[in-house]
């Protein structure tokens, strides 16, 4: 038997059902890196817009101004802005067709809002499942890769009348990496769905505020005229 147990030499001689369990577990780390890097940037990314549009929002500029530049060709809504503009749309359709009452204008005005703040966070919230999924299976098939591999190095020294150290150990060994590579790839996965769920949850909270506050001033607006 060969004794080398380099990490190469060990997992070029695991069986062919460790080795594929191997393959899954680091197909599910790749995936789950690239995901971790791009939800990181879409999150940032939602949280700067909202900060910066906070600022604007409640800075004492004309809302129908405001509007206005949000809906010209060279802009492109995004995040909170969407969920202004969708409200903001909405109210002043209403206004325009001049038969509902100011009650029933903000009603619309706050349902065109809550769907399209449910779009941004479903938005948000995409591949979020899947790293949960890779945090909480990974160490499972990296277990069963393990057992595998166990199992069939103590079928093959069965046929030993006498079994050393060094005949179990490269079996056990080439066995384990499963486990350590299921380990790799769903710490990183809990670490980051942890953090982007509870960063999101935040976001989340900010847009039903920011709702709930212009709902306030669109009825303060509906009354008005």
């Amino acid at each position: 038997m060969n004794n080398d147990l380099s990490i190469i030499h060990l997992i070029a001689s695991a069986s062919i059902v460790v080795q594929f369990v191997m393959l899954i577990l680091l197909a599910a780390s790749v995936i789950s890196w690239t995901f971790i890097f791009n939800k990181r940037k879409q999150l940032n990314r939602a949280i700067y817009i909202t900060d910066q549009f906070e600022s604007e929002f409640w800075s004492g500029v004309d809302l129908s101004e405001l509007y206005r530049n949000m809906m010209s060709k060279d802009f492109e809504p995004e995040g909170i802005e969407k969920i202004f503009v969708a409200g903001y749309k909405e109210f002043s359709r209403m206004q325009k067709t001049g038969t509902v009452d100011p009650a029933a204008q903000v009603e619309n005005a706050h349902r065109a809002m809550r769907i399209e703040q449910q779009r941004e966070i479903e938005s948000l919230d995409e591949s979020l499942p899947f790293l949960a999924t890779v945090g909480s299976t990974s160490p499972y098939i990296g277990l069963f890769g393990t057992v595998w591999g166990i199992m069939n190095s103590f079928r093959a020294l069965g046929n030993v009348q006498q079994a050393t150290l060094s005949q179990v150990a490269p079996g056990i060994a080439e066995a384990l990496i499963a486990t350590a590579i299921g380990l790799f790839a769903a710490i990183p996965a809990v670490v980051s769905y942890n953090r982007f769920s509870t960063r999101l949850d935040r976001l989340a909270g900010r847009y039903e505020l920011f709702i709930d506050e212009f709902v306030v001033l669109l009825q303060r607006q509906a009354h008005t005229r």
